[in-house]
């Protein structure tokens, strides 16, 4: 039978030829129409930029009088549309400038991506979710403002609808908007247990952005980048435990699932020492060491985890940008533009309050987060 296919003067050897040539053409063609959908926003994204996480520019908006010369500044560029007199306003204007920048990201790509930039603004919205759920719990008056601060409208339904029912209603409205059933027994529990509940929460967006599909060979980014961002918000929830003396069955709760390079036994080991020098020691051998080691000096003058914090969210934008650099041709640039664009907002934001309480340079730039050349 195996002599028939392969004995050219045979039918079936020039049907198998045509087989294997037409499959090859197809594989090609899935690759290379991965490749087209992505040229047009990734050059985009490359000629907009990000210019607002880089020194030069952020010291040029830091150096600005009053809000309204600050506001005036960024409005000079292209890409903002700043409004609003007060710092709350021009925050708020900020943060819909960013769902925006989304918007436009989702618009100019391919369908396949639109599920991705959804739950990335699903992702923005988790804190106000978070916190509005726990002051139910507490039995708290929920300010009604929160509202406004949404970014998606089914974030702003969910929250109206927690805070006009009894908080006994709470797990049946969370499974009604999808929340997995990890949430559902956190909030169900009688004693509340709010790490368990902030964890759960956190591990519940992060499953949705991997379940996500993404267009062919993006996949394998994405998980990376996903990973990144467990490890670095992981090592930031150990670091601030230790900081509060929470012990080691505290510290185990914050467990979000495996990493890109913090496995359970290494999170295991990291939630066994006792101290925040002690956890940096523990980090050797990955790529957040190095960047915490070198920090470690000034955390020391003032026990503030925030200069860490800043250092693992620095080593982030470097890692996300390797990813770009390995993926430029698909998905890379716009992991890196929509993570450096919400850094580059987040900064902004901390400039304007810091220019409003009428604080030195030198004390804004300790909070902003800079790319690193």
């Amino acid at each position: 039978m195996l002599e028939i296919f392969l004995d050219p003067y045979n039918y079936p050897f020039w049907v198998l030829i045509v087989a294997i040539i037409f499959g090859v053409i197809a594989l090609i063609s899935r690759s290379f129409s991965t490749y087209v959908i992505f040229t047009y926003p990734n050059a985009k994204y490359e000629a907009i930029g990000n210019p607002f996480i880089t020194e030069k520019e952020l010291n040029r908006v830091i150096d600005t009088k009053d809000l309204t010369t600050f506001k005036d500044t960024l409005n000079a560029s292209k890409d903002y549309d700043l409004s609003g007199d007060t710092t709350y306003e021009i925050q708020q204007s900020l943060d819909d400038n960013f769902i925006k920048t989304i918007e436009m990201m989702q618009k100019d790509s391919s369908k396949k991506m639109h599920d991705f930039f959804n739950t990335y603004i699903e992702k923005l919205d988790i804190y106000l979710i978070k916190n509005t759920i726990k002051n139910k719990l507490e039995n708290q008056k929920i300010d009604e403002k929160i509202i406004n601060k949404t970014k998606l409208p089914t974030t702003k339904t969910l929250l109206q609808k927690i805070m006009d029912s009894e908080k006994q209603n709470l797990p049946e409205i969370l499974k009604n908007y999808g929340f997995d059933k990890d949430v559902i027994e956190a909030v169900s529990e009688e004693t509340i247990d709010f790490l368990k509940i902030d964890t759960t929460i956190d591990k519940h967006i992060i499953n949705k952005l991997r379940e996500i599909k993404v267009p062919y060979k993006c996949e394998k980014a994405k998980q990376k980048f996903i990973n990144t961002l467990i490890d670095t918000i992981t090592i930031k929830n150990i670091l601030r435990a230790k900081q509060l003396g929470y012990d080691e069955e505290s510290c185990k709760k914050l467990f979000l699932g495996e990493g890109q390079e913090i496995a359970p036994w290494k999170f295991k080991e990291i939630t066994e020492v006792d101290s925040v020098p002690h956890v940096i020691s523990s980090l050797e051998g990955t790529s957040y060491y190095d960047a915490l080691k070198d920090v470690i000096e000034d955390y020391n003058k003032d026990k503030s985890v925030q200069v860490l914090e800043n250092a693992l969210d620095i080593n982030l934008l470097k890692l996300v940008e390797n990813i770009s650099t390995k993926n430029y041709v698909t998905i890379g640039p716009t992991i890196r533009f929509i993570v450096s664009k919400e850094f580059e907002i987040e900064n902004l934001k901390i400039i304007a309050k810091g220019i409003s309480e009428d604080l030195s340079s030198d004390i804004i730039k300790n909070y902003l987060v800079k790319e690193v050349a």
